[in-house]
Order: structure tokens, then C-alpha cells, then sequence
């Protein structure tokens, strides 16, 4: 007879969290079978494997502190809660806590779209990157679009970025772009292989975006094909949209129009009387931001909240009369009277600053409130390297070293034959900057340039009797070319007399020396010209000092060697292999950051204020642990060089201070030096003087441009002291969540999975070694097939070890580990081998833990404690985790107990009957909680709908009078596009907030029980 009747529940007996009901008896011999509906659907059991679910309702397995945190690890892993970030120590970066506001913004914002404006160096690249991290946690992140301008493509920047976040990317160059579009056309659906891609603007072109009806080489445009559904699209250097006639804007348009997630990234200076605000906020909001006058009239109540957050925040005498008189004031604006009226955010602010004795916890309540109210809020985040304030001092040397009477010879021989020969050829564009490199290089080091006199000053005498017929010149070209041919064997011959004595480069190796017997020594010098690095290396090396050099050539990974070797912390001093001095040249000093070192030396400087600002960002970042760096300038007295630092440079004050803010005028203001500078008719006096104009004209306007900027603040969000960035990040740092509790995690389903209670990883440092049997490995690898992972970098590299027949691999759970060790695999909160330990470990709530504590807030005893896991339903959806008790001062400091709790010897004589009183408690506590959630999610609803409704309305109007404008049909199909998609729009979200109306509740889940001891 069976033991199990059908409809019954049931257990299996090895794996309790497989369950199920009993849907059919399969009576016979052997042995009765039943067919059992689980998770994964029907699955035939024989009975010696089952067990009654009833039997065990009582029973409660005690499983110790590490699995107790591992439980609630896996649960905030698989139940992603929009209070904690999700992308903390998941990629190979520094911690920056500023670098989080905008995926705190984008998480919580209503709709996942955001402008990026931070100002240079600040780190735009890494927030999206946080931002795409982000949302893996979150979700399944398939397809991901980057669209930059074509030096970044070819600089491979976005796919060296994105490597940092074990993300691999391909470029787009037209041909594949052009696949891509047939493939949409014929399979509807964007190329898997190109899933995650990078385009360049360059591609936006009339046939690629309309197409091409050229006879047998026509072909569909992008706007002919269904729009692709990418999951994020990122658009770095967004200004570049600002036209929105352009092919790049429609192009943009296209893809914004139908992607999940959309991050637009500039680093220009954008202000409310330009149009360029308005046409990337209503790309990247078109519901929102209708029209020019609603975008307007959004701005206006702003000022107002700002204040009230000052006010709140300051807390000086009258605080809550003068915040509650800025809100009033937002109220009256013409959006106030608009939207603020009805919100019942804006409601709960004026009744708690109306109220007596606002507490600490309505006072944050209500920072948070007013945050919130700010109508750009979470649609821009701006930050300048000014609000975060400067990572160290910097401290600028000139070193003005004149030339030898020999030097200073050579140098005017050299110059003068090239302008002879210059002014023989056509002069164009080219030439001049040929003419202008070579000043530059002499400026820089004669003796590195010496042995390519030749080649230049040759090459360019044979380019003089080529194409002197060519250009029309009238000349006896054998005459004039003999005669610069002997003059140059006459600066030739100076070159090989040049005495070998170095003023230039023996002060360069006083400051070297100086430096390497201080406490911390490190020296990077800088050059522009690979001659100038080859002849100081050499002669460094000729020294005996220990040197590296880094220019465009080097490969990555000998970059990265040559840094670990540079870098103390890796490489001690004492280690033969150590380095004392790095040289670099322009390109060589991208990608890699040198915090540890805090000297520098230019042996020459561009002429452009963002490439010096980019030399001294190599060292004046975050992580300086110097107060203070020091900048060498070596110049030459009598170059243009000398001239550009003395009257551009130093007072545009980048050796003093950051000027990354200032991208765009110092851009114009690079130009205008390489004008006047190859301007070979000016004498030199004539080239000071319009180079102290120059100067004098942007200084003052750098510093108008900064006052307007500081007037319209307001427009980019509440204004934030640094300490509230700390803080921000701080509150939404989760301690389960944690490398720490990452790394136990793995190591609890590590012991749970192979059933062998050992220590996995091998090694006490931050660089472990994983050793794993060829079973366990099988183990896993079954495990990760059932999971069904999305391809990529992360998931390829995983599953390859898990098929090898290596039984060890090199890990770490520390994201400054990585950093350090790019080869080394990455295990954090998107690794596959999470994810697994998460969904193998879940907590059905049968499990108690015994721990114990200190505090004096709480009597010492024994408490019994639940946690439960709320989801929260409604507008919004969200996860909270509740620790409850039955006692209400233990409520309030349970969960930091928690994290510093210890295993407890507690003998456990509880059934779940003995749980009620706790049980009670959170009934209590959850339905006052549903009462208050209804509420609120009612009322958020209504004033959202007829918010939806008013915008929608505007924005039909005025998408219906572009319509009525088009001329050509081709306008008016897209036109008509928008307007469909616009009440696709509408109804989606209409029906959106009708369906959460009804939905709106808390549904909780049991994760685990606990008594926690508490000790005095």
C-alpha cells in the first residue's frame, strides 16, 4: 500500500529544498513511485526518497554563523533591494564614493534613463560601467550599445574600460554596421555576435541611416528596419547630438527611442540659456521634457528646493520657517502650481516642517524627501572635480636651464635651414605643423634629436625639388636646393661637434637624486618626443639607475609589468627587479593610474592645458596618500615653449590646480596657441604679445564661465557637501553584501555542494588559489548548466577551468586585488559562481542560528529572533529585510548586532510553537506597515496619472504640430513613428500604474530564525 497520498506535500529526502505535491501514485514493484509537480515541474520520485513535509514542519535544522550569513547573502542576491548597491566591490576600480551617485539616481529614479555631466576626470567611463554592473546584479543584461566619437574606437578606450568590468565589446566599422542592419531587417533581431558593440558617430551617414537606393549596391538604413531593443545604451561625448538635424541625433534618436536603459555621458559645461540641455533631456525624456517652455518651467521651482535642503541641512536658528518659506515659493512657481500641487511627497514635507520636534529620523526623512522634489534630480547628475574637492596639493617648480653657446647654435641652424626650406615648399597646413613639431622637438632635447637630423632636414629638401613644379614655384630648384644642401651639411656637421656637456639633463638628474633619497622614492619624467625618452633612458641607464619606459609602442601587459615593478607596494625596494624612475610619453601615460609615487618631472610640456592636466592626473588622484605632489617643469629659455609656459600655461593655473572643468575653452584655446605659434611671420615680440592676449581673454572668461555655472547649479540637483556623498554611499552599503560575505558565501555552498567540510581556498592574503577535485568541479559544472548563463568573458573563463583538468586556479574576492592582478579571476557579486551559491542555497526558513552579541542598549539574555524578507509591491517594487523580535529597544539594534555577532553555545529546545510571541510581533508590525503602503501607494498612483495624463497631452500636441510641419514624406514617417510610439508609451504606462493599484501589498517569506545572546 502507498505510503504518500496524491495532493499530499512532500520533501525529497536528500536536498530539502526540492518540494513539492503528490500529483499522481504509480503503484508496483519494487517499490511504489509518485509523480511529484516541483519547482521544476513534474518529477518521478521512488518512495524511499520522499518524506512527508508535515513531519518535519517541526523540526528546525541548526546550522552555524557562517551559513546563518550565507542564507541571507543568497536571498539579497536573488531578491535585488533598490536601498543597496549592488556594483560595490564588483569591479576592477578604485573606490570612489562619488562614482555612485548616479547609479544610486538611476536605480531609484522612475525611469532607467540618466544625463551624466561630471566634469573631467572625475570618472564618467566608470560610473556607466557601475551602472551596466548594476543592472547584471539586477537583472539578465543581454544587449548593451555604446555610441562615442572615432578617436575613442580607435583608441579601443570604451573596450579597455569595459575590460575593468570583465565585459568584452566589439567595435563597428561599416561593413559589420551595415550586416547588422540586414539582419534586423531579415530576423528582426539584432546579431547575438553583436549584442554588445561600440559605434562610432562616423557611421551616422545619410545611406546607413535613410539608406541607399543606388541601383544593385541599394540597401536598407537603419530608420528602414524595426528599432533594435538594446537593454542599456550608453552615449559617451552626448553633446555631440546637440544639432538635432544631423544624421548622429536621428541615429541616436532611433536607438534611444526603444532601449530599456539609457546613460548619456558629457563632460561639456551644459547652462539653461543654451539649447543643448533641453535637446538631451527631451531625447532622453520625451514624456518628461516636452518642450522648451515645460523644461523651463521645470527649472524654476529649483532654486526654491535648494534652499530648503540648505536651510535643513545647516540647521541654524528659524531652519524650519525658512526651508517651509523656499517650498511655499517652489509651490507658487508655474510648475509648482502644476505638479506640486496634489504630490503627497510635497505634502508630508510642509506637514513635517510645520510640526514641532522634528527627530534626527524625520529630519534625514525629510533631506531625502526634499532630494527627491529637485525636478532634475534623478535625470542629471553632474559633479565637478571641484565638489569633491582637490585629492592633493599640488606644488609647481620651474626650472629654467638656458642653452650652451653650442646648443643655442645648433638650435637656430636647425630652425633657420627648416624655415628656408619651408618657405621654398607650398606652405600648407602640413607644413607648418612639421615646422612647428620640429621647433618643438629642439625646445625639447637636441641631443635625442641628432641622429635624425639627417632623415628630417634631407627628407624634406628631396620634398623641395619634387614638387617645386607642381606648386609653380619659380626657382632654379638645383641652385636653391644645392645651396640648403650645403648648409645643412654645415648643421650636420655642428650636430656631430655638439660637446657632449648637458645642462638640461644634469639638472633634471639633481632633482632624481634628490628625490630617490627622500621616503618615498619614485620619479616619473615626461616627454612628448620618443628621441627625448630614448636619450635620457640610455643615459640613465649608463648611470646605473634603475629605469622603465612606457610610450604608445609598449603593450599592455608590459605597461602592466612595468608598473607592478614601479609600484612599492608590489615591488619592494629592495627587490633587484624594481624600478626607481618611469619614463613616459604622451599615449604612454593613458589607462594606468600611479597614486603611489608623488614626483614628476616634464623634460618639455604640450601646448595643450588638458594633456599636462592629464600628466599630473596620473598622480594627483584619489589614493595620494603624499599631502602634496611635485611638479617639475624644465623650459628653455628663448623657445616658443618657454613663451606658451610662461604666458598660457601658468596662467591658466593647471600646474596649481584642476582644470578639467574646462575642456571645451581650453580646447579653443589649444587651437589658438598653434595658431600663433605657426605663424612664421610674427617676430617674436609680436607672438608674446598676441599670446598674453590670448591668455588674459580666456582667464577672464574661464572665470565668467564659472560664475554662471555656480548661478545655475540649481539646475543640476541639490547641492551636496562632500561628507554627504560618504554618507549617501555609506546607506546604502550592505554589509551581507560585502566581499567578505561574498567570499563566505562561496565557501558555505563549496561545503554544502561537495558534502566535505574543508577550506577551499588556498592562502591568507587578498590572492587565493581555489583547489577543486575533478568531482567537485563536475559538481559545479552541472550546476552551472542549469543555470543558463548569457555568454560572455566572465561565464567563458569559468566554464573553461570547470571542463579543464586543472585542479587549482588563481581567485580573489578583492576588487583592488584585481586591480592589481587583471589575470587573476574575479570573484564577486555577477560571477557565475555567485549566482550559483546563491540560488543553491536557499533559505526555506527552517533553519536557526545561535549567536551572541555586546551592547548596553539591550538587557543581557537570550532573545529568540525571525528574519523575514518583505517584498514590497505597488508603483514600485522593492525588497526590505525585517529582524524582529518581541522586544522593542533589541527592534532597533538588532541588525547591527547581527553584523558583529559571534557563534553562541546555546542548546536549542524550541519548536516553531515556541516562536509566536516573535511571530505575533511581526503581525503587528506588518500590518501596520501593508495599512501605510496601500495608503501611500494609492495616493502616489492618482497624482501620477494625472501627472502621465498632462504631460502625455502636451507632448501629443506637440508632436502632432511637427507633424503638421514635415514637408517630405520621409519626415513625416517618422514623425508618424514618434506619435505612435509616444501612446505606446502612454497606455504601457497608464496600464502600468492601474495594474499596481490593485497589486499593492507586502509579501514576506521566513528566511531564518535565531536566539541571539546579549552580553553586557
Amino acid at each position: 500500500m502507498a505510503k504518500y497520498l496524491q495532493g499530499q506535500l512532500i520533501v525529497l529526502k536528500s536536498d530539502k529544498s526540492v518540494e513539492g505535491a503528490i500529483m499522481q501514485v504509480i503503484e508496483g514493484t519494487p517499490e511504489t513511485r509518485y509523480q511529484v509537480f516541483t519547482a521544476s515541474g513534474p518529477q518521478i520520485y521512488y518512495e524511499s526518497q520522499l518524506e512527508d513535509k508535515k513531519d518535519l514542519s517541526n523540526q528546525l535544522e541548526q546550522v552555524d554563523v557562517e551559513r546563518f550569513n550565507a542564507g541571507l547573502t543568497a536571498s539579497l542576491i536573488r531578491n535585488p533591494s533598490l536601498s543597496s548597491l549592488y556594483s560595490l566591490n564588483a569591479a576592477k576600480i578604485d573606490y570612489i564614493p562619488h562614482q555612485f551617485r548616479p547609479v544610486l539616481k538611476f536605480i531609484r529614479s522612475d525611469r532607467p534613463r540618466i544625463l551624466i555631466a561630471d566634469g573631467v576626470g572625475v570618472g564618467k567611463t566608470i560610473e556607466a560601467g557601475l551602472i551596466l554592473r548594476e543592472m547584471q546584479a539586477r537583472m539578465n543584461l543581454e544587449s548593451v550599445l555604446i555610441i562615442c566619437p572615432r578617436p575613442l574606437v580607435a583608441e579601443r578606450k570604451w573596450e579597455s574600460e569595459m575590460k575593468r568590468f570583465d565585459e568584452e565589446f566589439t567595435a563597428l566599422d561599416g561593413e559589420t554596421f551595415r550586416y547588422c542592419i540586414k539582419e534586423m531587417d531579415m530576423e528582426g533581431d539584432w546579431p547575438d555576435k553583436y549584442k554588445k558593440c561600440i559605434i562610432p558617430y562616423s557611421l551616422f551617414d545619410d545611406s546607413n541611416i535613410n539608406g541607399s537606393n543606388n541601383g544593385s549596391r541599394a540597401r536598407l538604413g537603419l530608420t528602414e528596419v524595426d528599432p533594435p531593443k538594446f537593454d542599456l545604451v550608453i552615449v559617451d561625448e552626448a553633446h555631440h547630438i546637440r544639432n538635432t538635424a544631423t544624421f548622429g541625433y536621428k541615429a541616436v534618436e532611433y536607438f534611444v527611442d526603444c532601449a530599456e536603459a539609457v546613460v548619456f555621458l558629457t563632460a561639456t559645461p551644459v547652462q539653461l540659456e543654451q539649447d543643448d540641455l533641453f535637446v538631451l533631456l527631451n531625447l532622453l525624456r520625451p514624456e518628461l521634457i516636452i518642450d522648451r517652455n515645460t523644461f523651463h518651467d521645470m527649472a524654476e521651482p529649483n532654486q526654491y528646493i535648494n534652499a530648503a535642503a540648505i536651510a535643513i541641512r545647516a540647521m541654524k536658528d528659524g531652519w524650519q520657517e525658512t526651508a517651509l518659506e523656499a517650498i511655499k515659493n517652489a509651490c507658487v512657481t508655474s510648475w509648482g502650481q502644476k505638479v506640486f500641487t496634489g504630490n503627497p511627497i510635497i505634502k508630508r514635507i510642509i506637514q513635517t516642517l510645520q510640526s514641532d520636534g522634528i527627530s534626527a529620523e524625520d529630519r534625514v526623512q525629510l533631506i531625502t524627501d526634499i532630494e527627491n522634489s529637485h525636478t532634475f534630480s534623478n535625470i542629471i547628475s553632474r559633479t565637478r572635480r571641484r565638489d569633491i574637492g582637490e585629492f592633493t596639493v599640488r606644488k609647481p617648480f620651474t626650472r629654467s636651464i638656458e642653452f650652451t653657446p653650442a646648443q643655442k647654435q645648433l638650435h637656430d641652424g636647425i630652425l633657420d635651414i627648416i624655415h628656408q626650406i619651408f618657405s621654398a615648399i607650398y606652405c600648407t597646413d602640413n607644413t607648418k605643423f612639421m615646422m612647428t613639431t620640429i621647433r618643438r622637438q629642439t625646445a625639447s632635447c637636441l641631443f635625442g634629436l641628432v641622429p635624425m637630423l639627417n632623415d628630417i632636414l634631407y627628407k624634406h629638401v628631396y620634398e623641395l625639388v619634387d614638387d617645386g613644379e607642381d606648386y609653380g614655384i619659380s626657382m632654379d630648384k638645383e641652385k636653391d636646393a644645392k645651396t640648403i644642401i650645403e648648409k645643412i651639411k654645415d648643421i650636420i656637421e655642428l650636430a656631430e661637434r655638439l660637446p657632449e656637456d648637458d645642462p638640461k639633463l644634469e639638472d633634471m638628474l639633481k632633482i632624481v637624486d634628490a628625490k630617490l633619497a627622500s621616503d618615498k622614492p619614485k620619479v616619473m619624467i615626461f616627454s612628448s618626443f620618443k628621441h627625448t625618452l630614448n636619450y635620457i633612458y640610455k643615459k640613465l641607464i649608463s648611470r646605473g639607475y634603475r629605469v622603465g619606459l612606457i610610450h604608445g609602442d609598449v603593450p599592455d601587459e608590459e605597461r602592466r609589468s612595468l608598473r607592478e615593478r614601479f609600484n612599492p607596494q608590489q615591488t619592494p625596494s629592495d627587490n633587484p627587479s624594481a624600478i626607481d624612475v618611469l619614463l613616459f610619453s604622451e599615449v604612454g601615460c593613458e589607462g594606468l593610474d600611479y597614486q603611489f609615487c608623488d614626483c614628476m618631472i616634464n623634460y618639455d610640456l604640450p601646448w595643450n592645458p588638458m594633456r599636462v592636466e592629464q600628466r599630473i592626473g596620473r598622480i594627483d588622484r584619489n589614493g595620494q596618500t603624499s599631502e602634496s605632489v611635485s611638479i617639475y617643469n624644465l623650459i628653455t629659455p628663448g623657445t616658443v615653449d618657454a613663451d606658451i609656459y610662461d604666458r598660457c600655461l601658468m596662467r591658466i593655473g593647471v600646474f596649481h590646480s584642476s582644470v578639467g572643468d574646462c575642456e571645451d575653452i581650453l580646447g579653443d584655446l589649444t587651437s589658438e596657441i598653434k595658431r600663433i605659434a605657426e605663424d612664421f611671420e610674427l617676430t617674436d615680440e609680436e607672438r608674446r604679445a598676441k599670446l598674453q592676449q590670448l591668455t588674459d581673454n580666456k582667464v577672464r572668461y574661464l572665470k565668467e564661465q564659472e560664475e554662471l555655472e555656480e548661478k545655475q547649479r540649481d539646475l543640476f540637483g541639490i547641492n551636496m557637501p562632500q561628507n554627504a556623498f560618504d554618507e549617501e554611499v555609506k546607506d546604502a552599503t550592505n554589509y551581507w553584501l560585502s566581499a567578505e560575505n561574498i567570499q563566505n558565501l562561496v565557501s558555505v555552498y563549496l561545503k554544502n555542494r561537495t558534502g566535505e567540510d574543508k577550506d577551499y581556498f588556498l592562502g591568507d592574503k587578498e590572492l587565493k588559489t581555489l583547489r577543486l577535485s575533478k568531482e567537485a568541479r563536475q559538481l559545479l559544472l552541472d550546476d552551472f548548466k542549469n543555470e543558463k548563463f548569457k555568454r560572455s568573458e566572465m561565464t567563458r573563463s569559468w566554464e573553461k577551468w570547470l571542463k579543464s583538468g586543472e585542479q587549482h586556479i588563481q581567485i580573489t574576492f578583492d576588487n583592488n586585488c584585481s586591480k592589481e592582478n587583471p589575470r587573476v579571476m574575479f570573484i564577486n557579486i555577477t560571477h557565475p559562481l555567485v549566482k550559483q551559491a546563491a540560488d543553491y542555497l536557499q533559505s526555506k526558513g527552517k533553519v536557526v542560528s545561535t549567536l551572541k552579541a555586546k551592547t548596553n542598549e539591550v538587557a543581557p539574555g537570550v532573545y529568540p529572533f525571525a528574519i523575514f524578507q518583505w517584498k514590497l509591491s505597488g508603483d514600485r517594487e522593492d525588497i526590505q529585510m525585517k529582524p524582529i523580535s518581541a522586544n522593542d529597544e533589541l527592534n532597533k539594534v538588532i541588525f547591527d548586532l547581527l553584523k558583529t555577532s559571534r557563534q553562541a553555545s546555546i542548546d536549542v529546545n524550541m519548536t516553531e510553537h515556541d516562536w509566536e510571541a516573535v511571530e505575533t510581533v511581526h503581525h503587528q508590525i506588518w500590518e501596520e506597515a501593508l495599512e501605510e503602503h496601500k495608503s501611500k501607494t494609492r495616493e502616489m498612483i492618482l497624482y501620477k496619472e494625472s501627472s502621465l495624463k498632462t504631460s502625455h497631452n502636451a507632448r501629443m500636441a506637440s508632436l502632432e504640430e511637427s507633424l503638421h510641419k514635415s514637408s517630405n514624406a520621409t519626415r513625416r514617417m517618422l514623425q508618424e513613428g514618434k506619435i505612435k510610439r509616444a501612446v505606446d508609451d502612454f497606455e504601457y504606462h497608464m496600464a502600468k500604474l492601474e495594474e499596481a493599484k490593485e497589486k499593492a501589498d507586502i509579501l514576506f517569506e521566513l528566511l531564518s530564525y535565531g536566539l541571539l545572546e546579549v552580553e553586557a
